[in-house]
């Protein structure tokens, strides 16, 4: 799955990504609207971790979403 499909169908993945990253609030997945560079800039912030580590976290969580769908 790539993020375009995840983008398109953001209402549908935001629980998924609510349960990865609980820190963020609704405002913020609002906010973040299925744009993948907004969702990691949050991530950051919220967590406090380096951009690389984010990445790897959302590959990840791109890769566990292909095997749910």
């Amino acid at each position: 799955m790539n993020w375009d499909t995840i983008q398109g169908n953001w209402k549908q993945f935001k629980g998924n990504v609510k349960e990865q990253w609980g820190k963020l609030t609704d405002d913020d997945l609002d906010r973040i609207a299925g744009k993948r560079d907004q969702l990691a800039g949050r991530i950051q912030e919220a967590y406090g971790i380096e951009k690389d580590e984010v990445e790897k976290q959302i590959r990840e969580f791109e890769k566990r979403q292909k095997d749910q769908f």
